[in-house]
């Protein structure tokens, strides 16, 4: 099978994207939360970026009206107010989807493992088996983007930030290949990720960890 052209896979993620936003949102609205198994415990990572999200929310609700009242007295063509009008519902919407996606997208831990998340465009399950251990520590990112790769002396990791941080760090045992939304990883030596409670998860995760390492409270 041919290899795909970039812009037609550029196109293909962005119809992929805006197809979960919408859904996340009817999912959201229609209050059809993530179902956990029975065991499993799902974590929360939206509390950092709420605010955030909530201003521009706000910002753009109160901005709709204002601007549709001063086209509808500066310009004298209907379809120009008509379609600014709807663009800008679309990016309200869009921007309360974004939010409903993280809120319905919790990590998840299990007895098999960590699964990772951010939105419905990263998810992939962490064995407890590949995991040497896991602490709770909050960094700061250097950017806003959700999926970071650093490389740190002999370590590659795979930041998985909200907010531009991240508050979990997952060491793990060899090098681990994970599916992202541009491909698979390259190997990674550990994964940092966002929780509003890390602690919480650090001491779940260490509940379920296969072998405890020497000075390593599980």
């Amino acid at each position: 099978m041919p290899k795909q052209s970039r812009p037609v896979t550029l196109l293909r993620r962005a119809v992929a994207y805006e197809v979960g936003m919408w859904r996340s949102l009817g999912r959201w609205l229609l209050r059809r939360p993530l179902v956990v198994a029975p065991g499993a415990e799902a974590f929360s990572y939206v509390g950092v970026v709420k605010p955030i999200l909530g201003v521009f929310i706000g910002l753009s609700a109160i901005e709709i009206p204002i601007f549709d009242l001063i086209i509808r007295h500066t310009v004298p063509w209907p379809s120009v107010r008509h379609t600014a009008l709807a663009l800008g519902v679309w990016g309200l919407l869009w921007m309360i989807g974004l939010f409903a996606s993280l809120r319905i997208h919790p990590h998840v831990a299990d007895t098999a493992g960590l699964r990772v998340r951010n939105g419905f465009s990263v998810d992939f399950l962490v064995p407890w088996t590949a995991v040497a251990r896991v602490d709770a520590r909050y960094r700061s990112l250097p950017s806003s983007r959700a999926i970071q790769i650093e490389h740190d002396d002999a370590a590659t990791i795979l930041n998985v930030g909200a907010g531009s941080q991240t508050s979990v760090d997952v060491v793990l045992r060899e090098p681990l290949s994970v599916p992202l939304p541009e491909g698979p990883s390259g190997p990674v030596t550990e994964i940092r990720l966002y929780a509003d409670e890390p602690q919480a998860l650090v001491a779940w995760a260490r509940r379920h960890l296969t072998v405890s390492l020497p000075g390593q409270d599980i």
